[in-house]
């Protein structure tokens, strides 16, 4: 199993500690006037979901999580459940509504996301950075509502809503950051 020194800590590790798999959400490198270094690190448990605050010293080290991602596609939902397949081998895989979270808003038919397998079996669900997702209901803008920062809310396809600029019309396609749940653009369709 291979291990990660304190040197290599970042953002978006995946670690092992007392046989469960942990993400390091945040990384804060401490340096005081007199001492070691530390390093102050956020983790999120990646089969319970819940965080815990850890501090290391300068030469600790973490074990690499025995974690694999694979790319899927989303398929469809059903019921509570989220069904994907496997890109390469077919294989499907359900994942809850709480393992999928706020990213519900992003899966239309289709579209590719990278699944995360702990021992075998889905864990965590990430969709791609950025989504094109049609509006099909918003409020019509108002005249000169293009020259200022005027925003508004819309439905996309999904049963989402998103903020948009004012001038977005229904029918449009835009694309949507994932991460940040934010509009980018208005897709040329």
């Amino acid at each position: 199993m291979a291990t990660y020194n304190t040197s290599d800590f970042r953002r978006g590790l995946k670690v092992q500690i007392d046989g469960e798999p942990y993400l390091m959400t945040e990384m804060t490198f401490v340096k005081p006037g007199k001492g070691n270094a530390m390093y102050k690190c956020r983790l999120r448990n990646l089969v319970r979901g819940t965080s815990l605050d850890r501090t290391y010293k300068g030469g600790d080290s973490l074990e690499s999580a025995d974690v694999e991602e694979i790319d899927t596609q989303f398929l469809y939902r059903q019921g509570d459940g989220f069904v994907f397949m496997d890109s390469k081998t077919f294989d499907q895989y359900e994942l809850t509504a709480e393992q999928v979270d706020d990213a519900w808003k992003y899966l239309k038919d289709g579209i590719s996301c990278t699944l995360t397998l702990y021992n075998g079996n889905p864990i965590v669900m990430s969709p791609p950075n950025h989504v094109e997702m049609e509006i099909i209901e918003c409020q019509p803008g108002a005249k000169g509502d293009t020259a200022t920062n005027v925003t508004k809310p819309a439905k996309v396809e999904t049963g989402a809503e998103i903020t948009v600029p004012g001038f977005i019309k229904e029918g449009n396609v835009i694309k949507i950051d994932t991460r940040t749940g934010a509009y980018v653009e208005r897709v040329n369709n």
